[in-house]
């Protein structure tokens, strides 16, 4: 049994515009039970021709900081003018926070679209942490955390639970999640190999599809190896965050990666995504570019993608040596 779990003081950079996604983000900071001296620097960026309303961003991040200050947290805020997107990235430099947060949405964000501008460059472009809050925040009940089994998503779930050795002892704290918070880990299988499938893909038309006579045995036997060390994962992952006393069940899908985690979190009322940002490769690994954007740009939910980069370049050199 892990023992002495201790939450992660956190230094957190919170880009602040005053829209409601922004305030949603500014909420979502406010319910985490944040331990004694975490910190909170609210970030307002005006583009210059926006320089007129600094005095009304200013009166808005007081406002804020007044309300979010407690005893466990120390909150600052600045108003700057610059490119908002640059400006937030070169914060996170100077600062260097654990995490950081802005909305998905800023006050000038094309309607319909899901991931405004400035939280799109900061995605592709941060080296930390974000997360990305939508509103409307109501309080966080139910996480989804996916991975595909690399040592980068493994960065994402120590990042959420904290280090463990094989042997159940806790090696780092955990991030503070408020205690009725359930999580649910999803690995996605590739979709099965069928000859629909290889019709819709075969690059030179289905009509010039080589004949091909499968093993069925084979191909079943392929299918469910792959099965059971998908759940293999997911059992080890569910294990892993019940020895830092988070709740956790076990989701084992197959098919379009994004498609079905979009498709499951719709369905099961999930309030937050958190995933790593890199795969096991351009092969094997579906946590791509495309997997993470369409989770970011079309999910209606709130999403924390641990980029997490230098970490899992250590993690590679020193695997490596040994």
């Amino acid at each position: 049994m892990v023992t002495q779990i201790q939450q992660r003081k956190m230094n957190i950079l919170l880009a602040y515009d005053g829209s409601k996604h922004a305030q949603a983000a500014a909420d979502l900071v406010r319910s985490l039970p944040l331990p004694h001296p975490s910190s909170l620097y609210l970030l307002g960026v005006l583009s210059p021709r926006e320089s007129s309303n600094h005095a009304i961003l200013e009166a808005s991040l007081d406002q804020m900081t007044s309300s979010i200050q407690s005893p466990e947290m120390t909150v600052e805020s600045e108003v700057t003018v610059g490119d908002p997107a640059e400006t937030i990235l070169n914060y996170t430099e100077k600062l260097d926070p654990d995490l950081l947060v802005l909305g998905a949405k800023g006050l000038r964000a094309t309607l319909g679209i899901l991931l405004g501008g400035v939280a799109q460059q900061i995605i592709e472009y941060a080296s930390l942490p974000v997360l990305v809050v939508r509103a409307p925040f109501k309080r966080l009940k139910k996480i989804l955390l996916v991975t595909d089994g690399s040592r980068c998503s493994e960065t994402a779930i120590n990042y959420l639970a904290g280090k463990v050795s094989p042997e159940g002892v806790f090696l780092g704290e955990q991030f503070p999640l408020p205690l009725s918070v359930e999580v649910d880990v999803l690995h996605v299988l590739p979709p099965a190999p069928s000859a629909d499938l290889l019709a819709r893909n075969w690059p030179m038309g289905p009509e010039l599809i080589p004949t091909t006579t499968f093993d069925v045995a084979y191909e079943n036997s392929f299918l469910e190896e792959e099965q059971a060390a998908g759940q293999a994962l997911v059992d080890k992952l569910v294990l892993r965050l019940e020895m830092s006393g988070i709740p956790a069940n076990g989701i084992l899908l197959r098919g379009d990666a994004a498609t079905e985690i979009i498709e499951y979190a719709k369905a099961h009322q999930i309030d937050l995504v958190v995933a790593g940002s890199r795969g096991l490769s351009a092969v094997k690994g579906w946590w791509l570019g495309s997997v993470s954007r369409k989770l970011v740009h079309y999910a209606g939910w709130s999403v924390l993608i641990v980029k997490g980069l230098p970490h899992c370049v250590k993690i590679l050199e020193s695997e490596d040596m040994n």
